[in-house]
């Protein structure tokens, strides 16, 4: 019956593998031939890569890896990251990963951060980590992917001798099972700790009964694999319903976009907002480009102006969730619903999940007051490593506090209004920079956009709007008014902002998210226009 309320979610049992649960059950159910991983002009079976799998296993095995034991993996979207990735998961180690563009002081960080007991990485970095190697004396190993074996070991000709079966380590739901890192936006990046249960609960009720994946879902994503967004729903989650998984190994620009979901055509594609108002922007993309093969767009990592989600669902037909998770708790806990979405806001709560919508007091808000969000559920992290201040500050009891500033309204749907740390105080009054930043995407002008607060001339906080400007557009003095009279015409005017300043680019942070924090370092090298 359509009303039916879902049946119960059975609990994982005493002996559990997250490994098993992802992939190797695929098996069991008579998918070892079916395609569940496509690269460039290659296509890997099921069989394919628990084989490839599980020689990883055995690799890590021989090379001194026991149970808990971190690996870091920094590798492109590529087969290789699946096959470590479950090969770690399989015999209990604990997966650490990380980005492929970072300089090699970043990589000392990690190497020593993580304490990992075997490093395997691409090629193209690895003499980033053969430099910095020396100050990480726990990293015993370091295997390169497409490497000579001349300096280092070659990870395919380590994978090549070793057996192709490897025995499962039996964990249980409970035991350690992969480290995921924050965005580093108030200092180094901080590991979240996962347990073997938390990825697959998460599974069970977003992309199970949120998003209904299904075994003939194809999956294509713009953040990569590193990044616990995508590990997910590029990943993990097709894998979990016996789907298949596309890889790239490409920047993920507009135009890089529209060419793979003609190429591979995707059913489910995971975008973040700045990437789909980039290809809304790409000129005659509409004409060159088919995207009838997609059942939605996902959107996550930062807010989603209602302007952008207009735009596209008129152009493409295509449905927009927008939702939220974080790393500390691995992915999405609020979202929108395949024909249930309200743009402008991130829908409900996900169903195991509960939210309390908090004021400064501590004591929850009425429905339409903001307040931090604070987040339950039971793929919480236990904790970040090594950082005992940190954790108290973030976690208490089963209660995660976001940092995230929302409403809630009486139907129960969550508005974002930022940061705690990035929201404004205007005119005595709170002032959600987002809201802000949608009004202005509204006017034509304007391609992309990040406000942030600066101090006038008496030292009181104001709106100020660093925008690039639209293909067509003078970034000048007259835009700069219509910019500011667009704002005032729909907004309270103390929110309309005092100063545009306009810049040929945003800086994004590593998950391709606008970075308010480099917004504001760089304001002194932007183009300043008068305030009107």
């Amino acid at each position: 019956m359509a009303n039916e309320r879902p049946s119960e979610i059975a609990p994982f049992p005493e002996r559990f593998n997250m490994a098993e649960y992802f992939l190797y059950h695929n098996l069991a159910a008579g998918r070892g031939d079916k395609v569940c991983l496509r690269y460039r002009d290659q296509s890997f079976t099921y069989a394919d890569v628990c084989e490839f799998s599980d020689r990883v296993g055995n690799v890590l095995r021989e090379l001194g890896v026991e149970p808990e034991d971190r690996v870091l993996i920094a590798l492109p979207d590529c087969p290789e990251f699946a096959f470590t990735w479950f090969g770690a998961a399989k015999i209990g180690a604990v997966i650490t990963m990380v980005n492929t563009i970072l300089p090699a002081s970043d990589y000392a960080y990690y190497l020593q951060y993580t304490r990992c007991r075997v490093a395997i990485v691409h090629h193209s970095i690895a003499d980033r980590f053969e430099d910095v190697r020396s100050t990480a004396p726990q990293c015993h190993h370091l295997l390169v992917v497409g490497g000579d074996g001349v300096r280092n070991p070659s990870f395919e000709r380590l994978c090549e001798t070793t057996s192709p079966v490897c025995e499962t380590e039996p964990t249980t739901p409970d035991d350690l099972a992969i480290w995921l890192f924050t965005s580093g936006s108030t200092g180094r990046p901080k590991a979240a700790v996962h347990l073997q249960h938390d990825l697959p609960w998460n599974t069970e009720r977003y992309a199970k009964r949120v998003l209904g994946i299904r075994e003939d879902d194809v999956t294509l994503g713009v953040p990569k694999l590193f990044f616990g967004y995508a590990t997910g729903t590029n990943l993990l989650f097709p894998f979990a319903v016996g789907g298949t998984a596309t890889l790239f190994e490409e920047r993920s620009t507009a135009e890089t976009m529209f060419e793979m979901i003609d190429r591979y055509r995707p059913t489910i594609l995971t975008s973040v907002p700045t990437v789909i108002n980039a290809m809304l922007n790409v000129e005659g993309a509409m004409d060159r480009y088919d995207l009838s093969s997609l059942r939605f767009v996902l959107s996550a990592g930062e807010a989603l102006p209602p302007e952008i989600y207009h735009r596209w669902v008129e152009r493409y037909g295509v449905e927009i969730l927008d939702g939220i998770g974080s790393a500390e708790m691995f992915h999405i806990y609020i979202s929108n619903r395949p024909g249930d979405v309200t743009e402008g806001s991130l829908g409900r709560v996900v169903e195991g999940y509960e939210a309390r919508i908090v004021g400064p007091d501590g004591s929850d808000v009425s429905n339409g007051e903001v307040g931090e969000l604070w987040i339950k559920g039971d793929s919480a992290a236990i904790c970040y490593w090594g950082a005992h201040e940190a954790t108290k500050e973030r976690f208490a009891g089963d209660w995660c506090f976001t940092g995230d500033q929302f409403i809630r309204d009486d139907e129960g749907l969550f508005w974002y209004q930022g940061r705690t740390d990035f929201m404004l105080k205007v005119s005595g009054i709170w002032v959600s920079p987002i809201e802000i930043e949608n009004c202005l995407l509204g006017h034509p002008g304007v391609q992309e956009v990040c406000v942030v607060g600066k101090p006038d001339e008496n030292g009181l906080v104001k709106p100020l709007a660093c925008v690039v400007a639209a293909h067509g557009y003078d970034p000048g003095d007259e835009l700069t008014a219509s910019i500011q009279v667009h704002a005032k015409e729909r907004m309270a005017p103390y929110k309309y902002p005092r100063w545009v300043r306009f810049t040929d680019s945003l800086p994004k942070n590593d998950r391709g998210k606008i970075d308010r924090k480099l917004v504001e370092g760089e304001l002194t090298g932007l183009q300043d226009c008068q305030d009107s």
